[in-house]
């Protein structure tokens, strides 16, 4: 059989959408795949739906879908994606409607059964040990980390388009595996080997070059138009990570390793829901100019057990900045976060944590004090807060500044946002019941 073609259109829910058409048009692809989701989007997702039960989707699905759709029907390719979030089968009902107003003949499936906040109550916390029920009303989702298997039984009922919630990033990539080889997910040699091709490419232009680039140390060509990956998978599980021609970006063994290495802590034993991958046998060969071969990689039968990502109302953040520039412009704006302490004094017992940095000077590593005075640097007030009043507060002393702080303060920006915390619990794949459902088939 030959390889079959495996495009990225996204690697993150904010990804460009440019790089996605190009795939769609020109990659010859069998399958183009949108990984949009993290750990806070979805959390952040449910408290949409919450607010509007038919929201909770990726609030780009509509863009990208209307954007690639007309060439991945015309070039057969098959599309799957996370982006129904906290909502998949409201996302997989808009979709069919898209498709229906473009006047295509294409089958929509909506994969779901990871939401599990109904179940997850009695399990402890990994970051307490206490039972998620604790959280009281604080608790707003629960979400458990599937695999593949819901997205195979999709695509083998012919479904053109799968959107699902939280699925594990590679699981998206292996589930267009197997359908195509026909592999078996206990063939976990096979699955260990399609998840290594899943988690290089999970990230969209990350291993294409984004992301990898630091000029003088690291330098990638033509980085504003990067191309997205594209992996060519032969039965066997090997596979070239390649991109289209004349795109910008780099795709060599360095950038390969950089994206194996990403979030791994024991490259032996890489937990996913479909399988326990070890990728210490990994190799990459590069072939061609921007063509990298990637053999090796194995697997262990998965634990049984699956992940869930379990977010929590923590309260609120307020912040302001404000620029100041010329002689004297960071000890004015030390000043002004003094004096914005300072204000906000009355409402001490209600700020969790908060800090004043000056960016470009200490905003993330601490200042070594004898650095030249800049010409210009921007003054972030920012706390956590256990109420949004006290928030408020905050971004309204700093834009109070204007007037009743330093001279010189300028461009001022606040911001306001209620904080979603994460925290992890396991649950058993078997009290996870997966629902496929093709739009406009009987349930």
């Amino acid at each position: 059989m030959k390889p079959i073609r495996i495009g990225t259109g996204a690697g993150f829910s904010g990804d460009r959408i440019g790089p996605a058409v190009d795939l769609a048009r020109d990659g010859a692809l069998d399958f183009l795949v949108f990984e949009c989701l993290a750990e806070r989007t979805i959390a952040l997702a449910q408290i949409d739906r919450l607010r509007n039960p038919a929201a909770g989707y990726d609030r780009h699905l509509e863009r990208r879908m209307r954007a690639v759709l007309p060439d991945c029907h015309r070039n057969g390719t098959r599309i799957i994606t996370n982006m129904g979030a906290a909502n998949p089968e409201e996302a997989a009902r808009k979709t069919a409607e898209i498709v229906a107003e473009l006047g295509l003949p294409l089958k929509v499936a909506s994969v779901s059964g990871d939401d599990v906040l109904d179940r997850i109550g009695a399990c402890a916390l990994d970051e307490t040990g206490q039972p998620a029920a604790a959280l009281g009303d604080r608790l707003v989702s629960a979400n458990a980390y599937l695999g593949a298997g819901g997205i195979v039984q999709a695509l083998n009922r012919g479904a053109d388009i799968v959107i699902c919630g939280r699925v594990a990033d590679p699981s998206l990539f292996v589930a267009a595996m197997v359908h195509a080889f026909g592999w078996s997910l206990d063939d976990h040699h096979m699955i260990g080997k399609a998840t290594v091709v899943g988690h290089l490419m999970e990230c969209g232009p990350q291993v294409t070059g984004g992301y990898f680039a630091d000029p003088g140390v690291k330098d990638v060509p033509d980085l504003a138009t990067v191309g997205y990956p594209i992996a060519e998978v032969a039965q066997d599980g090997s596979c070239v990570i390649t991109k289209l021609p004349g795109s910008g970006g780099l795709v060599s063994r360095a950038t390969c390793i950089e994206q194996l290495l990403y979030e791994l802590h024991d490259p032996a034993q890489y937990f996913q829901p479909d399988v326990i991958a070890d990728f210490s046998s990994v190799d990459f060969q590069e072939i061609g100019p921007n063509r990298v071969a990637v053999t090796g990689g194995s697997g262990t039968p998965a634990t049984g057990y699956y992940k869930v990502s379990v977010g929590a109302r923590d309260g609120w953040i307020g912040q302001g900045e404000i620029s100041y520039a010329g002689p004297g412009a960071v000890a004015r704006a030390r000043l002004a976060g003094q004096i914005t302490t300072e204000r906000l004094r009355p409402f001490s017992n209600r700020i969790e944590d908060m800090r004043t940095d000056i960016i470009g000077l200490d905003a993330i590593l601490p200042g070594s004090g004898t650095a030249p005075d800049p010409r210009d640097v921007r003054l972030r007030v920012a706390a956590r807060c256990t109420d949004s009043e006290a928030a408020q507060a905050v971004a309204d002393e700093v834009e109070g500044l204007y007037l009743s702080g330093p001279a010189g303060g300028g461009g001022v920006t606040t911001q306001l946002r209620e904080v979603i915390g994460i925290r992890s619990a396991y649950l058993a794949a078997a009290d996870v019941p997966i629902s496929v459902q093709i739009v406009g088939e009987p349930a």
